[in-house]
């Protein structure tokens, strides 16, 4: 493979008894390999790899294979990959065979066994100039072993310039002028300019390239003479130069911003080859041009909120005063109905809250926060349960209706039952008593004449006090006998007045002796305070 092509190879000839270094070595992209002439056992072979920093190689792929083969150059002899054993027996029918690799995987998209049944005991694996992997026991020595480096990256080999010749040395040892890529901590040896360069990172985390202790360029037509921008020698003597917008580091060929390692606390701004610092909102400059202090923008704009501001670091807060609360921005009134113990509805009003009640229903007078069933007018559909076909009727109103009709309630018309002494008003649920002129209110029903001790000209009642009856001037004239008609006239009048009366009681008494589906009541004394409905069983015969 072209990848491969250029691997540079200072192979030894016979193997040393302590290899201090590599036979042959090459680095692609962030792993390295070398090749040991040593005579090992597994376990002496891969203890020298780690001491190196590495391990025993791990071939994944073919890619490793052929560096394995670039690396042999066709040299006989069996070399030490990284597998071994660590169960009792081999496992022909697997990829690894029961191998695992001494980085402790067994992931793999390569293999290249030679032929062999199962075995057991201590196995481990060589390489040879096949290329083919063979078993063996680990405690007889191989001829050789292959070492693998692993780093985080890499340094480009440096570009080729006439009459420069370059030698790298690699941290593991190996030594050479032809590898492709460079792990952290090699050198590069140009002796044409008496000048040595090392593969380290960019003091700003950059990345790796190739430096020198010493700041300032070396010369431009080795790799730009190390300029990040350009290089130009002024009188004989190289230096580097920056773009726009940019500044050279403190090494002389590193190009920066103006505000890489600028003390600004919150921004920095290029202002050509220099630097503004700036804050963020909230805060103003210090005085000292790079740290930030904060505004406090209560004091600075004093409207800012509707009601209490609250300074915070770089900002602001707004709040509301007791009893309100943060709505979308604005502070609102708290609603008192959240808690109150209303049994319908609930209304907010100045300094607390209101009950009120669904129609049909109104404020209990005894308990405000209640409701209790109400009809404003002289008859309104009852308040049934579909479930217990129980209904009922606001207070002062009677049940009516039978089972296949609606139920309503009807008005009970109090003034009918001569609760009242004098005059009586009714409206919807009750009745009101009054008193005649010269009388005055004793309890709800009932009224008391007016006494001299009450006070002069005192009266109580519909009208204030009739006009005084006149002392006549003249004896009356004597009074006639009636007429017989007029006798005819008031005995008629007389019965039918008890027929009617008749007649209502009739009608009263079939409603009272309805059927157990209706309700039915019982009046209570008219000489009562006031008038009370109790259910009670129907005493009617069957």
């Amino acid at each position: 493979p072209l990848l491969l092509a250029g691997l540079g190879l200072g192979l030894g000839g016979e193997p040393e008894p302590e290899p201090a270094a590599p036979s042959g070595a090459q680095c692609l992209e962030h792993d390295c390999f070398g090749i040991f002439w040593a005579a090992r056992p597994f376990a002496e072979a891969s203890a020298a790899c780690e001491r190196g920093g590495g391990h025993l190689m791990t071939v994944r792929s073919t890619v490793a294979e052929d560096a394995i083969a670039l690396l042999l150059q066709n040299r006989s002899g069996r070399l030490w990959l990284g597998l071994r054993l660590p169960q009792l027996c081999t496992d022909p029918a697997q990829r690894l065979r029961g191998f695992q690799w001494v980085t402790g995987d067994r992931r793999t998209d390569y293999s290249n066994w030679a032929p062999s049944g199962r075995r057991c005991g201590q196995r481990c694996v060589t390489v040879s100039r096949e290329l083919r992997w063979e078993e063996r026991g680990c405690e007889a020595p191989a001829d050789g072993f292959l070492c693998e480096y692993s780093y985080g990256g890499s340094c480009p080999r440096l570009p080729p310039a006439d009459g420069l010749p370059v030698t790298y040395a690699t941290p593991f040892g190996a030594r050479g002028g032809d590898f492709l890529a460079l792990p952290p901590r090699s050198t590069a040896a140009i002796p044409a300019l008496g000048l040595e360069l090392r593969c380290d990172e960019e003091g700003d985390g950059g990345g790796l390239r190739w430096g020198r202790a010493a700041p300032g360029a070396w010369p431009c037509r080795l790799a730009n003479g190390g300029c990040e921008g350009a290089c130009g020698e002024a009188g004989g003597r190289p230096r580097c130069s920056c773009p726009d917008g940019k500044v050279l580091g403190p090494d002389g060929r590193s190009c920066s911003s103006p505000c890489a390692g600028a003390p600004c606390q919150h921004h920095c701004v290029v202002a050509g080859t220099s630097f503004l610092c700036m804050c963020e909102s909230g805060y103003r400059l210090a005085a000292d041009g790079s740290s930030c202090e904060d505004d406090d923008d209560c004091a600075v704009l004093p409207k800012l909120c509707e009601q209490v501001c609250v300074n915070t670091e770089g900002g602001f807060e707004c709040r509301c005063h007791s009893g309100y609360e943060m709505v979308e921005g604005r502070c609102r009134p708290v609603s008192r109905c959240y808690e109150a113990p209303c049994e319908q509805q609930c209304e907010d009003v100045p300094g607390g809250y209101r009950c009120g009640c669904f129609p049909g229903y109104a404020v209990n007078p005894q308990a405000p926060t209640r409701c209790v069933l109400h009809c404003n007018r002289s008859q309104c559909p009852a308040k049934c349960d579909p479930h217990s076909l129980s209904c009922e009727c606001p207070e002062g109103f009677l049940l009516d209706g039978d089972a296949d009709s609606a139920q309503v309630c009807v008005d009970i018309d109090e003034c009918d039952m001569n609760f009242c002494q004098h005059n009586c008003t009714n409206h919807p649920g009750g009745y009101e008593c009054y008193c005649r002129a010269g009388y005055r209110p004793l309890d709800k029903n009932h009224c008391v004449k007016i006494l001299e001790e009450d006070g002069e000209g005192a009266f109580s009642g519909d009208f204030g006090p009739g006009p005084q009856t006149p002392i006549p001037s003249r004896t009356p004239p004597k009074a006639e006998h009636l007429h017989p008609g007029a006798l005819v006239g008031i005995t008629v009048g007389v019965l039918s007045a008890a027929l009617a009366l008749l007649a209502l009681g009739y009608h009263l008494a079939k409603k009272r002796c309805k059927s157990p589906a209706s309700m039915d009541y019982k009046c209570s004394s008219p000489h009562e305070k006031e008038m009370g409905l109790q259910p009670v069983a129907s005493g009617c015969a069957t």
